[in-house]
């Protein structure tokens, strides 16, 4: 009886949040409260696929669903992102029947890196894809070995982990265990013999702490790493991308599928990389994972393009206190090789944690914007001093850096002006305060 009423609160409950525009984590808090183990008592379907990491997690869930999908199965996912375990108890309860069956093939969830062990709890996943483990919000994940441990408990021996093999700490996850499946980048023309960016976490081995080596880079610690201390090294990738131009927006696939690249980032590479793994392993085809990605353009917010005034504007989402996420979307602006100018906002750090703190500001490459096709910076927000003193620690001249206290004056500004082409990096917490002022494009 318990968990009939808890999956009946919870669908009214959603049912009524809908209607009034609520998030869907209250209603699987309050079926929680009812039956605790609910998620142990539902009938789950056969095929459990989870992702985390510190990045890439929503891009990677969303191509999942489209190939599975393309391929016939019925895939029931957290679209909205809700994903720590009341999201995830929300989504499972109102996708049963009242008797507590799944209805669907595959269900696919993006998890929260920290609480990862909380919604895997009651059940498992039967494939987990890490993405990838770096710095992230020092206000929720402090450090990435932090992370690491947190998401450790939540692995169960039954589950299949898809990992990363080019990142050095998503690799530990594999010790004592062969059930383990390995995507990665090849040596291609973005790799670098030397780290970039303003620090070097790779430098040492999570294992040993000894100097580790590496033949290449591609993409601050992410790539083909050795440690010649205790032999932690980089597996041979059961799925590899093997070829990559991002000039011409092109990659290849095992040697033999080609994918062509709607958002050429390193980044995206890796997110389309372990998507197709797990699909893979899922059963679905490379035709139909193949004509799926290719030119995939993303529905979750990420990228947005708009028009205000003259200006054709891009806009890039990033994670705000994770330097990672911003250094991405930084070198895609110096990658376009096109004239343009940038803004950066920092109206409010954090959506959850009331949090001052800029130091994560200095992680940023910034220099990345020092090129010469990038012809103004602005910067705006409540933070926009903060940026200031950051930017004055640049090479970037200061006569290219212009700074507006709201986001709603540098809007104002950039509609006066001329016009060209306008990239803007900001996080989900800012990026509305921009796209309520300018036009949408379809």
């Amino acid at each position: 009886m318990r968990m009939l009423l808890a999956i009946v609160v919870c669908k009214l409950l959603r049912f009524i949040g809908k209607r009034v525009g609520k998030g869907s984590s209250l209603p699987g808090k309050f079926a929680l409260k009812i039956c605790p183990d609910v998620l142990r008592r539902v009938t789950l379907p056969p095929c459990i696929i989870a992702v985390t990491g510190s990045n890439g997690k929503t891009s990677t869930v969303e191509m999942i669903a489209a190939i599975l999908r393309r391929s016939g199965k019925k895939v029931i996912y957290n679209a909205e992102g809700s994903n720590q375990i009341e999201g995830v108890t929300t989504l499972i309860l109102c996708s049963s029947t009242l008797g507590g069956k799944m209805r669907g093939d595959v269900l696919l969830l993006e998890s929260d890196e920290r609480y990862a062990r909380l919604s895997f709890r009651w059940f498992h996943p039967t494939h987990f894809v890490i993405t990838n483990l770096y710095r992230d919000q020092l206000t929720r994940n402090g450090h990435p070995e932090w992370v690491y441990d947190a998401i450790l408990p939540a692995i169960h021996p039954d589950t299949t982990l898809v990992l990363n093999a080019d990142d050095p700490l998503v690799s530990c996850f594999a010790n004592g265990r062969d059930n383990v499946k390995w995507f990665g980048l090849e040596r291609c023309s973005v790799s670098t013999d030397k780290p970039q960016g303003v620090y070097d976490d790779g430098a040492r081995c999570p294992v040993c702490r000894g100097k580790m080596e590496y033949t290449c880079y591609h993409y601050h610690h992410i790539g083909h790493y050795r440690c010649p201390a205790c032999g932690h090294a980089r597996h041979t990738p059961d799925f590899a991308v093997t070829a990559l131009d991002l000039d011409a927006g092109k990659l290849t696939i095992d040697g033999g599928t080609e994918i062509e690249l709607a958002f050429r980032s390193i980044y995206n590479v890796y997110n389309i990389l372990a998507a197709w793994s797990v699909c893979s392993l899922a059963g679905a085809e490379k035709e139909a994972m193949a004509a799926v990605i290719s030119n995939y353009v993303l529905k979750n917010g990420r990228m947005v393009r708009f028009t205000l005034g003259g200006y054709h504007g891009t806009l890039l989402t990033s994670k705000h206190e994770n330097s990672v996420a911003y250094d991405t979307n930084l070198g895609y602006i110096r990658d376009r090789k096109q004239d343009c100018e940038a803004l950066i906002i920092v109206d409010a750090i954090s959506r959850k944690y009331f949090t001052g703190e800029t130091s994560w500001l200095w992680d940023i490459d910034f220099d990345l914007l020092d090129c010469p096709q990038v012809k103004r910076v602005l910067l705006c927000g409540k933070y926009v001093h903060d940026l200031a003193m950051r930017f004055d620690y640049t090479g970037i001249p200061a006569e290219k850096v212009v700074c507006y206290d709201t986001v709603s004056q540098a809007a104002g500004a950039l509609e006066q002006d001329g016009g060209g082409e306008l990239y803007v990096v900001t996080c989900f917490s800012d990026r509305d305060k921009l796209l309520n002022l300018v036009k949408l494009e379809q």
